[in-house]
């Protein structure tokens, strides 16, 4: 109904979230504030009902980690995209090709954070289901989750591990498609 069932990416931009945020932070890290160091963002969400589901705790799972899968899928063919482009030598945009394990980086960083057990973050459906929280608890915690995930990044070094492991999946994949990081 909100035609939010599409990859177009132009149905899924939030204003703020998508355009004025980013682009804040973007003109923060132009003049060299410490404001612009952390770039966050996000996309207007794709509604799911529950009632729909055959199976409610399987099908919530699967749905919650379509968007890491995504992101794992797309830096292995990003890694893909980059052997091809090395393979085929120096040609007119090869700077271009030698950002691809960046972007692929960034990707990894993108299904790491999201599989973070906190609310908002797919991770925490995952984990409600495999520690049999209620629907009610849950919602109690998710009220709070962004101020939760907030403080958590800023105070712990999860956002390191995450880097970390991005990283290390990353090399996985370099290792397999035979691509220099």
């Amino acid at each position: 109904m909100m035609g939010r069932m599409t990859i177009n990416p132009i149905v899924h931009i939030d204003l703020i979230g998508t355009v004025l945020l980013p682009w804040m932070m973007i003109l923060f890290m132009a003049t060299n504030t410490e404001f612009g160091f952390f770039m966050f963002g996000w996309a207007k969400p794709v509604p799911v009902n529950p009632s729909n589901f055959e199976n409610r705790k399987r099908d919530d799972i699967f749905i919650s980690m379509a968007g890491p899968a995504i992101n794992l899928l797309l830096a292995f063919l990003i890694l893909g995209l980059y052997r091809l482009g090395i393979a085929l030598g120096d040609w007119p945009g090869d700077s271009i090709i030698h950002q691809m394990g960046t972007i692929a980086f960034l990707s990894m960083i993108l299904c790491m954070f999201n599989l973070i057990p906190i609310p908002p973050l797919d991770g925490s459906h995952v984990m409600r289901h495999l520690v049999g929280m209620s629907e009610s608890t849950y919602l109690q915690i998710a009220q709070y989750g962004f101020i939760i995930l907030i403080v958590v990044i800023n105070v712990t070094p999860l956002f390191q591990y995450v880097a970390l492991a991005s990283y290390k999946t990353l090399q996985v994949f370099a290792m397999i498609l035979g691509v220099p990081l």
